[in-house]
């Protein structure tokens, strides 16, 4: 604690002006990593001690020196359009997907699919493919609309992992050949 209270004490003497580093994403998890132990000293705050996990932010600062992690960072650069439209239609779909077993399995499962916002448990477990089989459909209309949702959720997984791959290709081209990302 002492190393990382000094380092937090030399980086605020430093930074011009203090309260840019201080009020910094990094300022602040530093703060928050080494409070809680002199918060301790004097009263008994067990509970604070979950803020030591953030110590673990400190080992991403190190993370940007390493080519793989810059690399990946410019791939999300490339990709970004492509992956914010992509997750606004994937959040429209889980919605659509929320209202359809609704409409399907109300009647007969009124407990279990009781209103949308209960169909979504059903929605994220069917596209994310994991099925934890706590919740399923029983009519033929909603076994008929959960094998189209989970080949929906088939390309939910799939088609992001595409996008990555083909910009982290594109990144590493572009490293190769000593151009910027844009």
């Amino acid at each position: 604690m002492s190393i990382f209270s000094v380092e937090y004490v030399l980086r605020v003497i430093v930074s011009r002006p203090t309260h840019k580093y201080i009020f910094s994403f990094w300022g602040l998890i530093d703060i928050l990593a080494i409070l809680p132990f002199y918060l301790s000293l004097g009263v008994d705050l067990r509970s604070i001690r979950a803020f030591r996990l953030l110590r673990l932010f400190r080992i991403f600062k190190l993370a940007r020196y390493n080519a793989a992690v810059r690399r990946f960072h410019q791939a999300l650069i490339i990709a970004r359009e492509e992956i914010v439209l992509f997750f606004g239609v994937a959040l429209i779909l889980l919605y659509l997907s929320a209202v359809g077993i609704y409409f399907f399995e109300n009647e007969a499962q009124p407990d279990t699919f009781g209103s949308v916002f209960l169909c979504l448990w059903w929605a994220v477990v069917t596209f994310s493919t994991v099925g934890y089989g706590d919740v399923y459909p029983i009519t033929i209309g909603g076994r008929i609309f959960t094998t189209l949702t989970l080949l929906i959720g088939l390309g939910i997984v799939s088609v992001p992992a595409g996008l990555i791959a083909s910009a982290l290709a594109k990144a590493r081209k572009l490293e190769e050949e000593g151009h910027a990302v844009p």
